[in-house]
């Protein structure tokens, strides 16, 4: 399992499969790159899949500061460089959309197309800023076992959390998101809550792009997504039925699709 050092951090990731264009997955908060799993068992018999785990989070470094967008932004482009993937697949969940945007703004050339997916080119609303910043300060001083179930219900959508059939997978990710470091992922929500939006700037990205959000996201709800869509030309907008804040788990044959459909229809730009 290897780290590259990048701008004074070691950051974990990991390559699947082979094939003459990348797929680089990147995960939203509180997860890892382990969330598109089921992602990256269907495209690697042909296309070099990379997963990775932003500082602070997974196996990657905690570090004392660069949580903010930007400096994550930075992380991204250093690793795509240093991996020799360039111009590759973005995609990116939540914090990792946030990531893929400035990508796609600032360094275009190392990207051939975007998929943003249960995200937002706005800053935290002012109403979330005070309860998120109260479940990471639990989180951190008292661990994420305490908050288990809020944070559950803004990760997933209600069809996913009722679902009896999918309770061994439910568990699986209750126990990952107890597991999780407390300084990192503090670190890593601050820069998350605080971050600036660059909707102003979504006009500069003329890269293909996918729009994937479910239809239970409750953290970045369908208009969000909408909002995106309207200001990026020709990007593609695709509802996850069933799916919350976390569709490469909950819904992976219908993002798998998605993604296949969109990857496949961009071979001959």
């Amino acid at each position: 399992m290897p780290d590259l050092t990048i701008n004074g951090a070691q950051i974990h990731y990991q390559e699947f499969g082979a094939g003459a264009e990348t797929i680089l997955f990147s995960h939203g908060l509180l997860m890892s790159g382990k969330m598109f799993r089921d992602q990256v068992a269907v495209f690697a018999d042909r296309y070099r899949c990379i997963t990775f785990d932003h500082r602070g989070q997974g196996k990657s470094q905690v570090t004392p500061a660069g949580y903010d967008m930007d400096s994550l932004t930075e992380d991204a482009t250093a690793l795509i460089r240093k991996l020799d993937c360039a111009p590759c697949h973005f995609v990116g969940l939540s914090m990792g959309g946030f990531v893929g945007m400035r990508l796609a703004i600032k360094y275009p050339e190392l990207l051939k197309s975007l998929t943003l997916m249960e995200t937002t080119a706005d800053p935290e609303p002012e109403e979330n800023k005070g309860p998120y910043r109260r479940l990471a300060f639990i989180g951190r001083w008292l661990g994420f076992r305490l908050v288990l179930k809020p944070v559950m219900q803004i990760m997933f959508g209600r069809s996913f959390l009722t679902d009896t059939k999918r309770a061994p997978l439910r568990k699986h990710w209750e126990a990952h998101l107890t597991g999780l470091r407390r300084i990192g992922t503090s670190r890593a929500a601050h820069g998350v809550i605080n971050r600036e939006g660059v909707y102003p700037q979504l006009g500069n990205i003329h890269l293909p792009t996918l729009i994937l959000v479910g239809d239970e996201d409750v953290a970045t709800p369908l208009a969000k997504s909408e909002r995106m869509q309207a200001a990026i030309e020709h990007s593609v907008l695709v509802v996850i039925p069933k799916a919350g804040h976390s569709s490469s788990i909950e819904e992976p044959e219908a993002v798998n699709t998605a993604l296949n459909r969109f990857f496949n229809s961009i071979q001959n730009l």
